[in-house]
């Protein structure tokens, strides 16, 4: 609801839309009416879903003034260092306009043409992260117990990690093992990440702490993104016990099927389309506040059918699917996935704003229940990660859309298909995962078992899933 100004200069409520009202404003003030800055924190959190609604209704359609409009309407409400939602619009208002600067490629490449990505920089908020979120202590702590229960009395045993970029896990993982009645096995881990700096210094890590607790062990880098990588360097060897270890990556393998989408029928996007934008509309009609606030303490999903979301059917995955035969042609004793638990591989980029709108309030508020606004470490992790991400589910297409995020049960559909059969995380696991996410102390960080998996929420809200596979012969 936008109040509006009557002759008297007291304010009233009506249903026009926030950007009919802005554009009723002269240019002239430069600034909203004050009374914008004195809205409480729940009406401007609702104020700016509305306009970011709004503005992603008019980039799809193509309408950059009306786009341009709302843009600069919510910018005097956005903020990277406010509450919740107003960091959370800064980032998506970064990402609407990321995405209308790519219609004029010379502009849009002049604009960015001295970024620089630092790997440092990508160490350091992948660190950032993972001290200052329990997810993924949470999905090495259930993965290393897998491993540990399904490596019993193997003297040789290889692990396959898709995304060696934390130390932590791999130290762990070498302390349990040196404490084996029987011994520590031979260890062989193979880590595979597109940068080198990165492997150079998990290798250093392990092989010190495998030195010091006097454990056989080699580490193998390969240089490589997950899409180009080569099976045959994996260098799997006769006797080994084979584990494999896929955290945050398998998703990337999706961008490629939009050569897929492409072939759809014309028409059948059109009406999808239309469908999801007239959904959208009638939320904007509604209270989108009592939506939001229905999501994050009661984990209602906008999306009650992921599958029909994603561009292409689970079977249709050629890249997906290929890569997955290969693994299950390893012949792995177990297989540990950790992905992202959102849908935000949706075919238009409503469906995928509005989704992303949900779950990255989710960890948005994690750290505002957590963090102090001030922090640097914070903004940080706000700006180079989930900024980051953001930007590239909303602003990119086609292969350099990676960050196309899907549900558990996407997941155990494609893995079904590749002859893997799931199986229950280990008790143990469990009990150490619950324990570690009571230790922060913060109810909002919440475990529960679905389909012998695992889903780490914030309050009940699925944001992460972990998940144990085994070959099916």
């Amino acid at each position: 609801m936008v109040p509006m100004f009557q002759e008297d200069g007291s304010s009233s409520v009506t249903s026009s839309s926030p950007l009919q009202f802005f554009s009723m404003m002269s240019p002239s003030l430069g600034s909203p009416y004050p009374w914008l800055r004195e809205l409480k924190s729940e009406e401007r959190g609702l104020y700016l879903i509305h306009l970011l609604l709004t503005c992603g209704n008019h980039v799809a359609a193509g309408s950059l003034e009306h786009a341009n409009i709302a843009l600069e309407q919510i910018s005097q409400l956005a903020s990277p260092d406010g509450d919740t939602m107003q960091r959370i619009a800064a980032y998506f208002t970064e990402a609407l306009a990321h995405r209308i600067l790519k219609a004029w490629p010379g502009l849009h490449k002049a604009l960015n043409n001295t970024r620089i990505g630092l790997v440092s920089d990508e160490i350091l908020v992948q660190k950032l992260f993972f001290d200052m979120f329990p997810f993924l202590k949470v999905a090495f702590v259930l993965t290393n117990q897998a491993i540990i229960e399904a490596m019993e009395g193997e003297k040789m045993v290889h692990i396959i990690d898709l995304n060696a970029a934390e130390p932590a896990q791999w130290i762990a993982l070498l302390q349990d093992l040196s404490a084996r009645p029987e011994g520590p096995p031979h260890l062989r881990i193979t880590g595979i990440h597109q940068q080198k700096e990165v492997l150079d210094q998990m290798a250093h890590r392990l092989t010190e702490e495998a030195e010091k607790l006097d454990i056989p062990f080699q580490f193998n880098s390969i240089v490589s993104k997950l899409d180009h990588l080569d099976i045959e360097k994996l260098r799997v060897k006769t006797g080994e016990a084979l584990a494999i270890c896929s955290t945050f990556q398998l998703h990337t393998l999706l961008a490629s099927d939009d050569e897929l989408l492409r072939k759809r029928s014309p028409l059948a996007l059109k009406n999808s389309n239309g469908m999801y934008l007239q959904r959208v509309l009638q939320m904007n009609q509604s209270t989108l506040g009592e939506l939001i606030e229905k999501d994050l303490g009661n984990g209602y999903s906008p999306s009650t059918d992921s599958a029909s979301s994603s561009p292409v059917s689970a079977n249709a995955s050629i890249k997906m699917d290929s890569f997955l035969n290969s693994l299950w042609g390893l012949s792995p004793k177990l297989m540990v996935v950790t992905e992202q638990d959102s849908n935000h591989n949706g075919s238009t980029l409503m469906e995928r704003l509005l989704e992303a709108l949900y779950s990255y309030a989710a960890l948005f508020d994690c750290l505002e229940s957590t963090v102090p606004r001030t922090s640097l470490e914070r903004f940080k992790v706000e700006k180079m990660l989930f900024g980051e991400e953001i930007k590239n589910i909303i602003s990119c297409e086609g292969g350099e859309r990676k960050e196309r995020h899907e549900k558990l049960e996407k997941w155990i559909q494609r893995l079904d298909l590749a002859c893997f059969e799931n199986v229950p995380l280990s008790y143990a696991g469990m009990l150490q995962a619950r324990r570690l996410l009571q230790s922060y102390k913060c109810d909002g960080y919440k475990m529960k078992e679905e389909n012998r998996c695992v889903l780490i929420c914030w309050q009940d809200r699925p944001l992460f899933s972990v998940s144990a596979w085994r070959c099916r012969k």
